[in-house]
C-alpha cells in the first residue's frame, strides 16, 4: 500500500501477468489457401512479371543486365516504370520509395506519392522513368564520416536493376519499394549496396580469367553467393518495456544469472513454443510473398533464443533480403506481443547470436565453383578457387576482423558460442590432406566418404562426409563454401560481403597473373602451372589453417607463434581498415576510394563510442534509480526488522543486513568511478574500451549480488529467469 491508502502496482509483475496470460492474435494465418506455393514471389516485380508485361526488346535488355552484368539501357526507364506502377497500383499502392541502405547499418526509405494534379482539378497516376532511376534524399544527414559536410547534402539514389521491386503491405495500404544505390553529389559511396556491387563486378573480372585458363569460353557473370543464418531472441514485450536497457541499449547491463541457463542443451532443436512458432510461420509467410527462399528454422541453444536461414542467393540480393528479414522479425514479433533481439549479446553468461555467412561463388555456366567433387585432388579447378581463397584469408585477416568489429559483437567473440577474435580456416579432414599433400609436391588422393552403419536394421545406412564439421572455427569449409562464422547477429551483411568479396579478386588476380606467365598461351602446361601455384600458396599461407579447437587457450598460443593477428576488441580491429595494403586493394579494384574507405573507419568508430556512450548513461540511470533504490527499501525492511526484534527482548542476526549494507556501498562507489570515468566524455574508443566498460562491468558485479538478495517483491527490473523461460 502506498501513504495515500492506494495499491502500488510493480511494473515488473504486472509484466509477468502479462506475459502468463498472453492471448493468441483472434485471426489466424489461412494456411490452407496461401501455401508457401501460391504467395512466393506474389509482391515481387519478378522476371516472370517482367516477362508478361514487359515489351520483348526491353525485357531482353534488363535480363542481359540482371543476369550477365551488362549496361543497362537508360532509355528503357520510362517503360519499365509505367508498368511497374501499373503492377504495383493493381496491388493498392499509392506512393512508392527509394530503398536504400545507409551507413548505419539499417535501411532508409521516403515515401512519395504516384499522384500528380492535373489541369481540370484531379489526379492521374504518374511514374517516369526518371523517378525510377533517379531519387534525390538528403546526402549529409546521415553517416558520412567526413564525405559529405553539412551545408552540402545532395545526394542521389540510384535504381539497383539487380535486385527486384517489391510491395510492402500494410493494413492501411501498400508501398511500392525500389531498392537503390545511395551516393554523394561527388559520386562517393554513401551506403552498403554500392560497394557489394562494385566489389561482385571485381570478382567477376578475375574469376573469368581463371575461367579461361581452364578452357572455359562462356562468359556468364560469376557472381558471389550468400546465405546468412540469422539468430536472434524474443522476449516479451512486457518485459521489453520494463528493461530501459534492452529498450535502448538492444542488450541487459543488469541481470543475476538464473537458476537454470542453458548447461542441459535441452533447448537447442527442442520443440518450438506455440507462441513462437506462429510467429515464425507468419515471418516465413511474409518473407515468401517478398520472394526470400527461407528454408530453416529451429530452436538455438540458449532458452529464448532461434534461427532463421535462406536458401543461398546472389550476394547482392541475399543482402537485400538479409535487410528485410531483420524488419520482419521485429515487426511480426510485436504481433505476437514479443520483441525481437538482435544484438549479438542480449544476455549475459549465455550464448550470443551471430550471424554465419556462408559465402561461394559460380555462375550459370559452371556451377558452384567451390565444388570439390568426390575427389577434389583431381579437381585443378576447385583447387585453384579455394587455394586463393585461403590466400587471402590469410593475407587479409585484419580486414576480415575489422568488418565484424562493434560494440556488440565484442561481447560475443571468443565465447562459447563463438569462434575466437584470431582468423582461421578450417578445411575439414579430407581437403585438409589434399592441401597437405600440395604443400610438399603434389596430391594424389583424396580421403574416401563412406557409410555409416549405425547396428538397427530399421535404419538405413548413410553417406558419411569424409571430414567432420568445426563449430569453433571463424572461417570454415563446410563441403561446398566457406562460412564466415564470426559475423554478429545485428549486422548487416554487406560489409563482410564487400571484404570477401574483394580479398579473393586480388587473389584470383594474383594466380590468374602466375598462371598466365607460367604458362605462356600454352595449354599443355596447365597442370604443372597450377602445381607449381598451389605449392606455393601452401606454403606460404598454411598457417592460416588450423582444424583444431578454436576456443582452446592452447590455440591463443599457438596462434601468436604463427604470426596469426588476435585484435580482441574493436579499438584495435577498426585499424585494420586503415592498412596501406588494403587501401590500395580497395583502390585498385575500384571498390572503395581511399576516403572511402577511412569515412568507414570514422564511422565505426564513432558508432563504437555512441554506443558505449548510450550503454554508461543507462548504466548510471538504472543503478541511481531502480537498483539502488530497491536495495535501500530491503536495506530499510531489514533494519526495521532488527529494531522491532530489539525493541521486544529477541536477539536476531545482522548478516543480511550486514551485507546488503556493504554491497550497497560497493556500489555506489563503483557508480561513482563510473561516473569519473565518464567525465571526460566518451570520443576516446580506448578509453570506452579499456576504462568505461570495465567500469560498467564493476556497477553491474554489485548490482547483480544484489538481486540475488533484495526481496523478490522490491527487485524492479525483469529478471532473466522470466524473461528467457516465460513464452
Amino acid at each position: 500500500m502506498t501513504k495515500n491508502g492506494a495499491t502500488s502496482v510493480n511494473p515488473r509483475k504486472s509484466a509477468v501477468a502479462a506475459a502468463t496470460n498472453y492471448k493468441a492474435p483472434a485471426v489466424p494465418l489461412e494456411f490452407l489457401e496461401t501455401t508457401p506455393e501460391s504467395v512466393f514471389g506474389a509482391n515481387v516485380f519478378s522476371k516472370s512479371v517482367m516477362k508478361k508485361r514487359l515489351p520483348k526488346t526491353i525485357y531482353k535488355s534488363l535480363m542481359q543486365t540482371i543476369e550477365a552484368g551488362a549496361k543497362l539501357d537508360p532509355t528503357a526507364a520510362d517503360i519499365v516504370a509505367s508498368s511497374m506502377k501499373d503492377w504495383a497500383v493493381e496491388k493498392g499502392a499509392t506512393h512508392y520509395t527509394h530503398v536504400f541502405y545507409p551507413l548505419t547499418g539499417g535501411t532508409a526509405e521516403k515515401h512519395d506519392s504516384f499522384m500528380a494534379p492535373t489541369a481540370d482539378g484531379g489526379t492521374i497516376a504518374h511514374f517516369s522513368g526518371k523517378e525510377l532511376i533517379q531519387g534525390e534524399p538528403d546526402g549529409s544527414s546521415f553517416p558520412t564520416g567526413g564525405i559529405r559536410a553539412t551545408h552540402r547534402a545532395r545526394g542521389y539514389t540510384i535504381w539497383d536493376v539487380t535486385s527486384p521491386a517489391y510491395i510492402l503491405e500494410n493494413e492501411n495500404g501498400t508501398t511500392l519499394c525500389i531498392p537503390t544505390a545511395f551516393v554523394s553529389w561527388t559520386g562517393e559511396a554513401l551506403d552498403k549496396k554500392t560497394p557489394v556491387l562494385r566489389s561482385m563486378q571485381a570478382l567477376d573480372a578475375q574469376a573469368q580469367r581463371i575461367l579461361k585458363v581452364f578452357g572455359h569460353t562462356a562468359e556468364a557473370f560469376v557472381a558471389s553467393t550468400a546465405g546468412p543464418e540469422q539468430e536472434y531472441f524474443l522476449v516479451d514485450r512486457g518485459f521489453f518495456y520494463s528493461r530501459p536497457d534492452l529498450m535502448t541499449a538492444g542488450r541487459s547491463l543488469f541481470g543475476a544469472a538464473p537458476a537454470k541457463g542453458q548447461e542441459f542443451c535441452d533447448h537447442y532443436f527442442g520443440a518450438i513454443p506455440e507462441r513462437v512458432l506462429a510467429f515464425m510461420l507468419e515471418v516465413e509467410r511474409e518473407l515468401y510473398k517478398l520472394g526470400v527462399p527461407i528454408k530453416t528454422r529451429h530452436n538455438e541453444v540458449a532458452p529464448g533464443q532461434y534461427e532463421i536461414a535462406p536458401v543461398f542467393e546472389t550476394a547482392n540480393l541475399a543482402s537485400d533480403h538479409q535487410q528485410l528479414c531483420m524488419m520482419l522479425l521485429k515487426k511480426v514479433a510485436k504481433k505476437y506481443g514479443m520483441e525481437c533481439l538482435t544484438h549479438e549479446k542480449p544476455f549475459a553468461g549465455l550464448n550470443g547470436s551471430g550471424k554465419h555467412l556462408n559465402w561461394s561463388l559460380g555462375s550459370s555456366a559452371v556451377g558452384n565453383l567451390l565444388d570439390p567433387g568426390d575427389t577434389p585432388h583431381d579437381n585443378a579447378q576447385f583447387l585453384v578457387f579455394a587455394a586463393a581463397v585461403i590466400r587471402a584469408v590469410h593475407k587479409h585477416q585484419g580486414l576480415l576482423r575489422a568488418v565484424i568489429a562493434s560494440a556488440g559483437n565484442d561481447h560475443r567473440l571468443g565465447a562459447n558460442e563463438a569462434p575466437p577474435a584470431i582468423i582461421s580456416v578450417y578445411l575439414g579432414d579430407q581437403l585438409g590432406d589434399v592441401f597437405e599433400q600440395l604443400k610438399v609436391g603434389g596430391a594424389k588422393s583424396s580421403l574416401p566418404k563412406g557409410t555409416l552403419e549405425v547396428g538397427v536394421d530399421t535404419l538405413p545406412p548413410l553417406d558419411k562426409d569424409a571430414g567432420d564439421r568445426n563449430r569453433t572455427s571463424p572461417f570454415a569449409f563446410t563441403g561446398n563454401r566457406f562460412e564466415f562464422r564470426a559475423v554478429g547477429s545485428n549486422f548487416s551483411i554487406s560489409g563482410p560481403l564487400v571484404a570477401m568479396n574483394t580479398i579473393v579478386a586480388e587473389s584470383l588476380d594474383y594466380c590468374a597473373t602466375k598462371l598466365e606467365a607460367d604458362m605462356g598461351g600454352d595449354q599443355s602446361k596447365l597442370n604443372s602451372a597450377v602445381q607449381s601455384l598451389l605449392t606455393e600458396i601452401m606454403t606460404e599461407s598454411s598457417s592460416v589453417i588450423f582444424n583444431g579447437d578454436g576456443y582452446s587457450e592452447e590455440w591463443q598460443t599457438e596462434a601468436a607463434k604463427r604470426g596469426l593477428l588476435n585484435r580482441k576488441t574493436t579499438p584495435e580491429a577498426l585499424q585494420g581498415l586503415l592498412e596501406p595494403h588494403v587501401k590500395e586493394m580497395f583502390s585498385k579494384y575500384k571498390v572503395l576510394s581511399e576516403r572511402e574507405l577511412e569515412s568507414r573507419y570514422e564511422i565505426y568508430a564513432e558508432q563504437y563510442w555512441m554506443t558505449v556512450e548510450v550503454e554508461a548513461l543507462l548504466c548510471k540511470k538504472m543503478a541511481k534509480t531502480m537498483i539502488f533504490p530497491a536495495a535501500i527499501r530491503f536495506q530499510n525492511e531489514l533494519a526495521s526488522t532488527c529494531a522491532n526484534l530489539k525493541a521486544v527482548g529477541y536477539s536476531f542476526d545482522t548478516d543480511t543486513l550486514d551485507k546488503v549494507t556493504a554491497l550497497v556501498k560497493l556500489l555506489q562507489d563503483a557508480i561513482t568511478q563510473l561516473d569519473k570515468a565518464t567525465e571526460d566524455g566518451y570520443h576516446d574508443i580506448y578509453k570506452c574500451c579499456n576504462e568505461i566498460l570495465p567500469a560498467m562491468l564493476e556497477v553491474r558485479k554489485y548490482a547483480d549480488e544484489l538481486e540475488t538478495i533484495v526481496a523478490d517483491d522490491l527487485w524492479p527490473l525483469p529478471t532473466y529467469q522470466e524473461m528467457l523461460f516465460i513464452k
